[in-house]
């Protein structure tokens, strides 16, 4: 019998129904209708997808269900603010009572935040960092993943870039998707590189979400099976980019890990990698992964409650060899030489606000001192 000390106590947000399903696109028609009540839906679909024919194929299931649409496009990877404004407009302009997101996770945060800014007039900046609640009549959001990484199809949070340049956040339960749609065929078309620093972003998601300082062991649930989704199927997806299966373990895991950021956040990792992209235009999957690999012996080398070792034994047993691993296994490229990033730099934008809950969560103190030590960490890898 366990005494009173084994026993924790958490809480674990909302998570939306998901359905995965080789083909669940075809259904996306007969879902939305019941979520939109047959009202005009907005489709904000990347960009790239019209070409592969995937926006056609979610325009036709939509309308197939006597759906009036109106397609969004015009953002870009690392969207605006002003792009969550203009995706915002458009729903009110159709008369919109769904948005669905369709793409990767710069589709799925302009979907996710221009239906739940749409019901008001308000600009996106308006609700940066929670500066002003979010309207509290949301539209229904569905979201659907063409790659397998942010895992934002399962939270409540949306990156987007300011005026400035800078990475801010907008986050609220009413961001959340009222439904997940997993189809692992439509990850088919996505690069080998694309493949694997998505991949490792979902890894790099779990583990920070078990070992930072809001980890509990009820999220840890999610975490681990995320992290073994990716150990045991990123390999075999990199050497047959066809094998479905493996795609659909992959898209699985993001989803977890997505679950899992949402309970728990993340940390020090996440802080570089956003610090990274705030200097250059670098991968958010590539950046976290260096950060991760160029600081993981610094930040597990304190681990009083067995977090870390919990991860390592997922990755055989030596945490930097593991996820090292991970990281050849998925051809991430570790120099970022190319990019002219000054250490000095990085360690600034670490330091800038936006960055702090990330920095503030990690489970190893990070002092102002500690800050250039870390930067050349990441930057001297190659």
């Amino acid at each position: 019998m366990f005494g009173m000390e084994r026993f924790v106590s958490f809480a674990l947000d909302r998570v939306p129904p998901i359905l995965q399903s080789e083909g669940a696109l075809d259904r996306l028609g007969a879902r939305a209708r019941t979520l939109a009540g047959g009202q005009p839906v907005l489709l904000v679909a990347d960009p790239g997808l019209a070409a592969l024919g995937i926006t056609e194929a979610a325009t036709a299931s939509l309308r197939a269900s006597g759906l009036a649409v109106t397609v969004f496009d015009d953002f870009a990877s690392d969207p605006t603010l002003a792009q969550i404004d203009a995706a915002s407009a458009a729903a009110r302009a159709g008369d919109a009572a769904l948005v669905v997101a369709l793409g990767g996770g710069s589709a799925l945060d302009v979907g996710k935040a221009a239906a739940a800014i749409a019901p008001a007039h308000h600009t996106a900046a308006h609700y940066r960092l929670c500066a002003n609640p979010l309207p509290v009549r949301p539209l229904a959001k569905i979201c659907i993943p063409t790659t397998s990484g942010t895992g934002s199809e399962t939270t409540r949070t949306v990156v987007a870039t300011d005026a400035n340049g800078a990475k801010t956040w907008l986050w609220g339960a009413e961001i959340k998707a009222d439904l997940v749609l997993l189809d692992p065929l439509l990850t088919l078309s996505l690069p080998p590189g694309l493949t694997g620093a998505t991949a490792v972003d979902a890894m790099v998601h779990a583990m920070e979400a078990c070992t930072n300082r809001s980890a509990n062991a009820g999220n840890d649930v999610y975490c681990h099976a995320a992290i073994r989704l990716v150990a045991r199927h990123l390999p075999e997806v990199m050497a047959d980019p066809r094998n479905v299966a493996g795609r659909a373990g992959l898209q699985y895991a993001a989803c977890l890990a997505g679950i899992a950021i949402d309970n728990a956040g993340t940390a020090l990792a996440h802080c570089i990698g956003h610090a990274i992209g705030g200097l250059a235009h670098v991968h958010h999957g590539r950046a976290v992964a260096v950060a991760m690999r160029g600081t993981i012996g610094w930040i597990s080398a304190q681990d009083p409650d067995g977090r870390f070792a919990a991860v390592a034994a997922l990755l055989g047993g030596d945490l930097a060899v593991g996820f090292d691993r991970m990281v050849r296994i998925a051809g991430i490229k570790l120099s970022l030489a190319e990019y002219g990033i000054d250490a000095a730099a990085l360690a600034r934008q670490m330091a800038a606000p936006d960055n702090a809950p990330m920095r503030n969560s990690t489970s190893r103190e990070v002092t102002d001192q500690d800050l250039p030590v870390l930067a050349r960490m990441v930057l001297e890898q190659g």
